[in-house]
């Protein structure tokens, strides 16, 4: 088995990169999806996050108001890391029991198979140690910025916070096994991902073959 840790920052279009790691064969798991599921109505986290921050942060029907919260944590470091402080944990161990139930049901599969979790914060939650390599998809600033104006109506004064709120791009990097460059076109992105997977898979069929 391996496991790819699949990272980048807000508008690199990883979800790209993603896509054609399914298309290839590898089961995916979404960090977004599992910060959403820890937070959901009745959790410890959602409780946690109400005792800190307020009950102003959930909306009508008792769910987290996702765009509120941004807005607050985004503007404020401070309460940005309390809140990461309640769910790091909580997505960390999530995403360490699907590891763990896929490495079990990869025993009976072929040894090639491939598990990608896909995580924005893969370094900051401290998922890097459960990941054989890490990928890392970069993009220059002004196609970040174009890209969340385009898909979340941003400014780019509050693109630019965004992206200052996460670990500088190039940290990201020098923890990287592979970068996949996606300031160019879609098939570009997609030929660079075929790449790193076939010769990712070449490596593996050495080791295991003890080449």
């Amino acid at each position: 088995m391996i496991v790819i840790g699949l990272t980048g920052n807000i508008g690199s279009g990883k979800s790209t990169v993603a896509r054609q790691l399914k298309n290839l064969g590898a089961k995916i798991i979404d960090a977004d999806q599992v910060a959403r599921q820890v937070v959901t109505p009745g959790s410890p986290g959602l409780q946690e996050i109400v005792n800190v921050f307020g009950p102003g942060v959930l909306d009508s029907a008792g769910k987290l108001d996702r765009k509120k919260m941004g807005s607050l944590v985004f503007a404020n470091p401070q309460a940005r890391e309390r809140l990461n402080k309640i769910t790091h944990p909580k997505i960390k161990q999530e995403i360490e029991r699907e590891i763990d139930l896929f490495n079990k049901g990869n025993k009976t599969s072929p040894k090639n198979r491939v598990l990608v979790i896909d995580a924005p914060l893969l370094i900051e939650v401290g998922l890097e140690h459960n990941v054989d390599e890490i990928w890392v998809v970069k993009v220059n600033q002004e196609e970040q910025i174009e890209r969340l104006a385009k898909r979340d109506g941003m400014t780019s004064k509050e693109a630019l916070r965004r992206i200052a709120a996460q670990l500088p791009q190039e940290d990201k990097i020098k923890h990287a096994a592979r970068v996949i460059d996606n300031s160019g076109s879609k098939d570009e992105t997609i030929k660079q991902v075929d790449r790193h997977w076939e010769q990712m898979m070449k490596e593996h069929l050495s080791e295991t073959a003890g080449i």
